[in-house]
């Protein structure tokens, strides 16, 4: 006796994503739960995650050989965001919720009580989403602002494995929980000061204001106290709003780093890194799920590298001062 349950994940490649299938088989074998198709170690743990979460909704999984697999199988998969899909396959695969298909795609990462908690990356998950067609997206509720960013897919947001088991067609009474949320970042103070505040200095401020026109880089070389800093805080002032698509390619970015629902910014992002700050924290990076560095997070704004003699061997970003 066998079953076969298929859904969607989505794996965050960076700033970008891919639809995933996820196809989990239930046999008549001796009991066991494997994960297949190229998973991290943090993704080989969902065995325990699922098995746990899916006893605490009050489905618990069958004592039968569950084996879980991920394609395309070239493609890595990292991270926990896989959870839930590998949980509603299994629960499909096991005829509790019938109306699990693969144009569902699940994101979300399991505790052991069976609550659903957000993950990073969501906004450049649902344009992978809307990109291949997926009608719809069931994620954590604490990404649920986060998400109202993207349009053209729907988006529902469950706290526990149970709500998402019976969205998915399971026979199981609702149960109230406490929601996980998301923290959020502290954001980044960018300067409030204003061009106009400036006197004297006309070849610095012609300076700024034709870098901020055209989007150039701007080199201030002089003496210490002669106006550098003070000018070059002044450029993001001075810049226009971004456009929707502009916004969102910076909403991306930021949400990967996990700024959570303060992603979407119609205002240039200012990056003051330390002189003192490390090529990866200029360019970002990561042995596991790759994380923005400042210059990535500077996208469609200000990179300000006060000192810039102590970054120039690291790396020079766009619109650097």
């Amino acid at each position: 006796m066998s079953g076969v349950g298929r859904t969607t994940a989505i794996a965050l490649l960076g700033v970008r994503a891919r639809c995933i299938e996820v196809e989990a088989h239930l046999t008549s074998q001796l009991p066991g739960f494997s994960i297949i198709g190229l998973p991290d170690t943090s993704l080989g743990e969902a065995r325990e995650r699922v098995r746990a979460a899916a006893a605490n909704a009050g489905s618990p999984l069958p004592a039968r050989r569950i084996t879980v697999n991920l394609t395309p199988a070239a493609i890595p998969k990292r991270g926990s965001g896989f959870d839930l899909a590998i949980a509603m396959a299994v629960l499909a695969a096991a005829e509790v919720a019938l109306d699990v298909s693969e144009r569902t795609a699940y994101v979300g990462e399991l505790g052991l009580d069976g609550r659903v908690r957000p993950v990073h990356g969501v906004i450049p998950m649902l344009l992978a989403a809307r990109e291949a067609g997926i009608e719809r997206v069931v994620l954590p509720v604490g990404n649920l602002a986060e998400a109202r960013v993207v349009s053209g897919v729907q988006v529902v947001g469950v706290d526990s494995l149970r709500a998402a088991a019976i969205a998915g067609g399971a026979l199981l009474p609702p149960v109230q929980v406490d929601p996980v949320l998301a923290p959020e970042l502290p954001a980044a103070p960018a300067p409030a000061a204003e061009l106009a505040d400036v006197v004297g200095n006309p070849i610095g401020v012609r300076a700024v204001i034709a870098a901020a026109a055209g989007g150039h880089h701007a080199l201030l070389l002089g003496p210490p106290g002669a106006g550098k800093t003070m000018l070059a805080e002044r450029l993001h002032g001075i810049l226009p709003d971004l456009d929707d698509e502009a916004a969102l390619e910076l909403a991306t970015v930021r949400s990967v780093a996990g700024a959570g629902a303060a992603s979407w910014t119609t205002r240039p992002p200012w990056e003051a890194p330390h002189h003192s700050a490390s090529a990866v924290s200029l360019i970002g990076g990561g042995s596991g799920t790759v994380r923005p560095g400042a210059v990535s997070r500077a996208t469609r704004g200000v990179l300000f590298l006060d000192e810039s003699t102590n970054h120039i061997d690291q790396f020079v970003g766009p619109r650097s001062c």
